[in-house]
């Protein structure tokens, strides 16, 4: 199947969608350092950097040779900073700039007509203002003929190791009421309640199963690329590893004396009021100067993960803040997807993005769930260009 991401900054959920077996034809941003990213990992020639508030559906759809009612899949995540409960209160307002984007999404959505729709945006985004947004997006895509499903989901359900909650938008032009999809994980308290459980399902993947075989660093070590300091010991870094050899961004930041000695000054889990009185700041975030412990779920990476001040960032062994690529496994993203741009510029791309492996849950329940009914109304074997076909892949834009 065929698909386009709009609004796609680094490409998180076009590397979900490629992992379901998308074929992503275009990605599309106005950020240029964001579209770095994207060209370094998915080709030059599907990065677009376009204003899309500015330009025609239609102009755009010539640019990548997709017309009304051919593509699979119109994915994407318009920007968010107008829900977010990161910007202060006084500043998030129903007209921002940045909420409009997400009219200009629908306006691409009713001019492509896609066979499917998703569209991501922070948690906040689908009960704010009164559900005025959610409303225009459920009416909109309905009176374009799309069966409509919102919800929310965490991340850590699904095999990320981040406590990460998102609101969904999953729409079809069959008539389909989407469902969520089931998750994979669940947080089991004990290794008692595991032998328990019977649910064919895991236990949610903490920090140090997600990272623990990076190499150990001191604060401004590391180099570009490296070898990894183990052998793979959990199922999630055999499958961040896959193939690979070697890792890339994994350097860690230089911390000024001051923000290291109060990272030294703290245990695994501690954070901000356990400072010691000399290092104590005047405020900050609850989870501010936090160092993370290896058996906890990580907190939301945000695009501030590269100081110690704005969150719990702090490695669970060494005196320092969390790399790139640390980072990057929390996200879901696998070691093969490399980020370009100095380490803030990296920051920023992973903690607006949307984790791949979360995106593929998404993308592959959404397509079954399409694929099920289409079989089941017509009562027959599914064709070669069918969607659940394993033959060719599925096209999308994200």
């Amino acid at each position: 199947m065929k698909a386009v991401d709009l609004f796609c900054g680094c490409g998180g959920i076009s590397a979900g969608l490629e992992m379901a077996g998308f074929d992503v034809l275009a990605g599309v941003d106005i950020e240029p350092k964001y579209m770095a990213t994207f060209a370094n990992n998915f080709g030059p020639e599907k990065a677009h950097k376009i204003d899309l508030s500015k330009t025609p559906p239609k102009e755009f759809m010539e640019s990548i040779g997709v017309y009304e009612g051919e593509l699979d899949l119109l994915a994407g995540g318009p920007p968010c900073q107008g829900f977010s409960k990161n910007v202060p209160r006084s500043q998030r307002t129903s007209e921002s700039s940045n909420n409009l984007l997400i009219k200009t999404y629908l306006d691409y959505c009713e001019a492509l007509k896609p066979k499917m729709v998703l569209i991501e945006n922070v948690a906040e985004m689908k009960n704010g203002f009164e559900q005025t947004y959610t409303n225009e997006i459920i009416e909109r895509l309905a009176d374009t003929g799309y069966a409509v499903t919102s919800v929310v989901l965490n991340a850590a359900d699904y095999g990320v190791p981040q406590r990460r909650r998102r609101a969904f938008f999953m729409a079809n032009r069959l008539g389909i009421q989407y469902s969520s999809p089931n998750a994979t994980h669940i947080p089991i308290q004990s290794e008692k309640e595991a032998q328990l459980s019977i649910l064919p399902i895991s236990s949610h993947i903490n920090v140090w199963d997600a990272i623990g075989d990076l190499p150990s660093l001191e604060h401004g070590e590391g180099d570009e690329e490296c070898e990894y300091a183990s052998a793979p010991f959990s199922d999630f870094q055999k499958l961040m590893r896959g193939r690979k050899k070697k890792v890339k961004n994994h350097v860690a930041r230089f911390l000024q004396p001051t923000q290291y000695a109060r990272l030294a000054s703290l245990k695994p889990g501690q954070g901000l009021k356990d400072l010691p009185s000399k290092l104590k700041v005047k405020g900050g975030y609850s989870g501010a100067y936090g160092r993370l412990t290896k058996d906890m779920v990580a907190p939301t990476i945000t695009r501030w993960v590269f100081h110690p001040g704005s969150g719990r960032w702090g490695h669970p062994v060494d005196i320092r803040v969390l790399t790139i690529r640390e980072a990057a496994r929390i996200q879901g993203f696998p070691d093969d997807f490399e980020f370009v741009g100095s380490y803030t510029d990296q920051a920023g791309q992973l903690g607006n993005a949307v984790p791949p492996l979360l995106a593929q849950k998404i993308a592959e329940s959404m397509r079954d769930q399409l694929s099920l009914s289409k079989l089941a109304s017509k009562s027959i074997k599914p064709s070669k260009d069918s969607f659940s076909s394993s033959e060719g892949k599925l096209k999308a834009i994200a």
